[in-house]
């Protein structure tokens, strides 16, 4: 079963129940603009109390918002299909700024005008094939525009993320903005500093995945909302004004964008990031560029793993514009690093943003290709250990000395454990270290 059968099902359950069904929402845009939705919801007239019962399996998943979820048997991507089920509503005030305080359950049209955006704010019957449109959005959807239902500053007053999903929405379908909704996203930006860490995160994560990233980040700064998220670029952007006028912003800031255009499709997160915050200093100041990269990571609350992979992204986005000149140990270790071919695509994105030519890029992707793993990274030929045994204190020079005939082992220079005794003795020698 697929999930769209599934959705068809669970509103025909409803329905023999003699209750109100439909799709809403972004399914139902999806399905109209012919995409296949990500998931499907479906609002009715059902009390979560009535919806429980129908089905075998349910989670509470908002039930004081009116909203449980039907889990299905398993779809065709072998995971159990689900369906979140709404009861229609009416919300009270958004105090603050985020969920509104208290809901009331109503009938369709009012569940319709406190949605977001007209393209969201449409129900579809699958059993009669029928659209209900009670704020126009087929008519904005075929017109390519984004508006807010109602009166835009009061709906992006209610929930401040709103402004960043407008940015996205507008981004994904290529959608130009209603004027009135344009202007109240601008006159509110400085707001959406009330909205948590993790709720921003996940849309920036939504937007900078998606392939058409660089208008999104454009967008972001000529509403202003760029400078309440990564006030560190406003450097490179300068003021909304001059973000919305392009041939106005610095030269960096269009060089962002570029290298954002040139990643292509399906890039991860961090890699998509550490794109955008690549010039957040200049040239040349790529550890405080990746200091700075790192502690937006934390402020966004993102896992470690993925603040770990931005700083890395950031501090190496040049170590391979000259690759043919490196020494093998250089890039031996980054080339075992796991996020070296995100590595390798940013340089390319760099390559060609700035029409440098790619053989470089190609020249390492040539090497990551046919270098074997283990010419990569051999076995340690001497440890900490073997420095003890032959005398030498724990200390500083530990690491020095084994950095150093790492780089040796790496260059080809030394191939077994006798030449590195004998190498380290040498050196000891030179520099006048005793055992």
């Amino acid at each position: 079963m697929t999930e769209r059968e599934f959705a068809i099902s669970v509103v025909r359950t409803l329905r023999q129940a003699g209750h109100e069904a439909l799709w809403a929402g972004g399914c139902v845009r999806d399905e109209l603009l012919g995409l296949t939705p990500a998931d499907y919801d479906v609002a009715t007239s059902a009390r979560p109390e009535q919806v429980r019962p129908l089905f075998r399996r349910t989670i509470e998943v908002g039930v004081s918002f009116g909203v449980v979820e039907v889990v299905g048997p398993r779809g065709t991507h072998g995971r159990p299909l689900r369906v979140q089920v709404a009861t229609f509503r009416s919300d009270g005030a958004y105090s603050d700024g985020r969920r509104p305080d208290q809901v009331v359950f109503s009938n369709a049209r009012e569940d319709a005008l406190r949605r977001d955006f007209t393209i969201n704010g449409m129900f579809f019957d699958p059993l009669e094939n029928r659209l209900i449109d009670y704020v126009g959005g087929q008519a904005d959807l075929r017109a390519g525009i984004l508006r807010a239902i109602g009166q835009p500053l009061e709906r992006f007053k209610e929930d401040k993320l709103r402004l960043l999903r407008a940015i996205r929405l507008a981004t994904r379908f290529s959608f130009r903005f209603d004027p009135e909704t344009y202007a109240a996203i601008k006159a509110l930006a400085s707001e959406i500093r009330v909205v948590s860490a993790e709720r921003i995160a996940d849309e920036l994560r939504k937007l900078l995945m998606h392939p058409r990233r660089s208008t999104g980040m454009r967008l972001l700064a000529e509403l202003g909302l760029l400078e309440p998220i990564f006030p560190e670029l406003l450097p490179l952007i300068g003021s909304p004004e001059q973000a919305s006028g392009f041939s106005q912003s610095s030269d960096r800031w269009k060089f962002t964008l570029r290298v954002l255009d040139h990643l292509g499709e399906a890039v991860s997160f961090p890699l998509a990031l550490a794109a955008l915050l690549r010039e957040v200093e200049p040239a040349g100041q790529e550890r405080l560029a990746a200091r700075v990269a790192g502690q937006i990571a934390q402020r966004l609350r993102l896992s470690n793993a993925e603040r770990e992979r931005v700083e890395w992204l950031v501090l190496h986005q040049r170590a391979l514009t000259t690759a043919t000149d490196l020494k093998p140990h250089v890039w031996k270790r980054l080339f075992v690093h796991p996020g070296i071919e995100e590595l390798i695509r940013l340089h390319r994105a760099a390559a060609e943003a700035a029409q440098t030519g790619r053989s470089q890029v190609e020249y390492c992707e040539r090497l990551l290709q046919e270098t074997p793993r283990e010419e990569l990274d051999p076995p340690m030929l001497l440890t900490g250990n073997d420095l003890q045994a032959i005398g030498l204190r724990p200390g500083p020079q530990f690491r020095l000395l084994l950095n150093r005939l790492r780089d040796a082992q790496l260059d080809g220079e030394i191939t077994t454990r006798e030449q590195a005794i004998v190498w380290l003795q040498q050196t000891l020698a030179t520099s006048g270290e005793g055992v």
